[in-house]
């Protein structure tokens, strides 16, 4: 699993320009899906949805599991099978992320990406960076002063992450009922990258390189060339993280694993890199370039698939439905997902299924997608209220909700997203501003690059209906309904 993946940068799905050969080796080796979407940006709540198999973004901002949550990682642990996550993506040891890596057997931590509060900040170079496109603050600092820690390749946290994976493969690969997660959080910003790779692309050499983009909208072109050197960079970090998985796919091949092992290749979203005048992941609509995801899958069981190119509709949200099945371990728990092994037996048969899949961002964009047309609904108010949280873990990614937050707090009747289970209401001032940016339709078939928003009422009154039914289908909180203007009658 990378982070922050985009699919319009690879070549398995169409880019020319980036080398990324170890993921072409992919096209063979697995089924490629061309219409896979995440559920929940941006991190975190995507995370929530690999675990649960539930649509989290209508319920709750960034946060831990949950106290209610029905987590298939750790079912698996419990049913017998050995779990073990690899991964430097340190939320994952901030509030906002404490309790996911509990569900595991056992895991192992590398320290150092991002903001990570791992090395002393009184130790950090100064911050010399003067282009107007970096990203400035708390977290370049603290960036600062990790980067003191890596002195070679081998140092970056996402290289010891994947080398880490490797080991427990080369150790385990004649034992049976185990589940490995080799999470790297490149290529996630800040684009930080050893100079071979960016050779590869004639990087600039410039103290001023623009590597760790400032999330925000464009409202000129001054900014060209800098993103064109932006881009170069995103692409250096991408082919490093090929090259790692070239040697994860090395030791599958000579351990002959690929005839008896689910092997997933994934991400949780992408990212913005000045398309539609954009910046960032999740502070602008819900764009194809942030939810559209590159997605890998060999099942041993459907070999003769291999090589070919899966049109179904598929989301992070059947991930973990797909590993239950998988281990042949009996599910009774709702979840929005489902097993993509199924749908890999009906494309096997040659049968079509539609599907009505939602995706978006807690307190901005919800969003349908039918195969055919994507809405995006904003918030009909410019309060963007109201925004209510369902919770019973007080924090968001680093500390507590406000004391103000807090005054509001009442306990709620559970409902299907907390199984039943008696739940907090926090009612939020949400910075997100989607009602600004109206609500947006488009027709993926004819316009993928989302270049021209339809303006037709009878279609959007269509595509409103079927976002109307999905928030029904979840339980989404009547707050929802409000914020978006929708009937819950």
């Amino acid at each position: 699993m990378f982070d922050t993946l985009s699919k319009r940068f690879l070549s398995n799905y169409g880019n020319s320009w980036i080398k990324t050969p170890n993921f072409q080796r992919l096209q063979k080796k697995m089924v490629t899906f061309d219409n896979f979407y995440g559920g929940s940006l941006p991190c975190i709540p995507a995370r929530r949805e690999l675990h649960t198999g539930m649509y989290n973004f209508p319920f709750r901002s960034w946060g831990p599991l949950e106290v209610f949550d029905q987590s298939a990682i750790e079912k698996l642990k419990n049913k017998g099978v050995y779990s073990h996550i690899v991964t430097d993506h340190s939320h994952y040891w901030e509030d906002g992320g404490a309790t996911y890596l509990p569900r595991y057997s056992s895991w192992e931590g590398f320290r150092g990406q991002e903001g990570d509060r791992w090395v002393s900040r009184l130790e950090r170079e100064k911050n010399e960076n003067k282009n107007e496109l970096n990203k400035k603050g708390i977290s370049v600092d603290q960036h600062m002063a990790n980067i003191t820690r890596i002195h070679k390749e081998a140092n970056i946290s996402s290289v010891r992450t994947i080398n880490a994976g490797i080991d427990f493969l080369q150790k385990n690969a004649d034992k049976k009922n185990w589940f490995l997660q080799i999470e790297s959080f490149d290529p996630h910003e800040p684009f930080y990258v050893p100079e071979k790779y960016r050779q590869m692309y004639n990087c600039i050499d410039s103290r001023d390189i623009p590597y760790w983009p400032t999330y925000q909208k464009l409202v000129d072109d001054r900014f060209k060339d800098d993103l064109e050197d932006l881009k170069k960079e995103y692409a250096a970090l991408i082919t490093m993280c090929d090259h790692y998985l070239g040697k994860i796919l090395d030791v599958l091949d000579q351990n002959d694993m690929w005839k008896d092992t689910l092997v997933i290749v994934n991400t949780d979203h992408g990212f913005l890199l000045g398309e539609h005048n954009w910046i960032g992941k999740n502070i602008s609509p819900v764009y194809d370039e942030l939810v559209h995801l590159p997605f890998f899958i060999h099942d041993p069981s459907h070999q003769n698939l291999d090589g070919k190119v899966c049109g179904q509709i598929a989301q992070t949200i059947d991930l973990p439905e797909t590993l239950l099945d998988y281990f042949s371990i009996q599910d009774d728990t709702v979840r929005d997902g489902k097993s993509i092994l199924k749908i890999l037996a009906a494309a096997a048969q040659n049968q079509v299924k539609e599907r009505d899949i939602l995706f978006g961002v807690n307190g901005s964009f919800a969003c349908v997608y039918d195969g055919h047309y994507v809405y995006m609904r904003a918030s009909q108010n410019p309060d963007n209220e109201p925004l209510v949280n369902y919770t019973l873990a007080y924090t968001q990614m680093r500390g507590f909700y406000s004391s103000e937050e807090m005054k509001s707090l009442e306990l709620v009747k559970g409902n299907r997203f907390t199984h039943g289970i008696q739940v907090g209401k926090i009612a939020l001032r949400n910075q997100m501003d989607s009602y600004a940016l109206g609500n947006y339709l488009f027709d993926i078939k004819h316009d993928p690059d989302q270049n021209y928003p339809l303006h037709d009422k009878r279609l959007e009154s269509k595509m409103i209906e079927k976002l109307t039914v999905l928030l029904k289908k979840i339980e989404a909180p009547k707050e929802e309904f409000v914020r978006l203007g929708l009937s819950q009658n």
